[in-house]
């Protein structure tokens, strides 16, 4: 699908089942990884994952938009825009969109490197996602230095 049929779709899908029309930019943007589409507040713009329309379909896709039009007409009203409010649920309901999208499962089975550090004062064990950078960060315990575990 090209961008030109998915703003289409977007002004279609805004019209039929939120009775106004998308007066903004929808388009796709191959560097979201864990969210199927999101609506930027400043600029009004909609991005899609262009992935979940790959794996899933059409379907899924529609779904996707109609969630992120919630937002897009929500805001724009100056109504509860944000995912626990209550206006923002009830319009969700009300035009059948998705509350969450489907994980890809490429995504889901990434291997995720881990570090390990110790210190060399108290000698605790830290396990972290990032990497540390040992010479401007220090023991949250003793103020000791960090080493890195291979």
């Amino acid at each position: 699908m090209k961008e030109k049929e998915l703003q289409a779709l977007t002004e279609d899908i805004s019209l039929s089942f939120f009775q106004k029309s998308f007066k903004h930019r929808v388009q796709f943007n191959n560097r979201l990884r864990t969210t199927g589409g999101r609506y930027m507040l400043q600029s009004h713009n909609i991005e899609i994952n262009p992935k979940h329309y790959e794996k899933f379909g059409r379907e899924e896709l529609i779904s996707i938009v109609k969630h992120e039009l919630c937002h897009y007409h929500l805001h724009l009203e100056g109504k509860g825009y944000k995912h626990r409010d209550k206006e923002f649920k009830s319009l969700l309901a009300k035009v059948g969109g998705a509350r969450h999208c489907q994980t890809i499962p490429e995504q889901r089975n990434q291997v995720r490197t881990v570090h390990y550090y110790k210190c060399s004062g108290c000698g605790i064990q830290f396990r972290r996602k990032r990497r540390v950078d040992t010479v401007k960060y220090v023991c949250g315990k003793c103020n000791g230095k960090l080493k890195k575990i291979e």
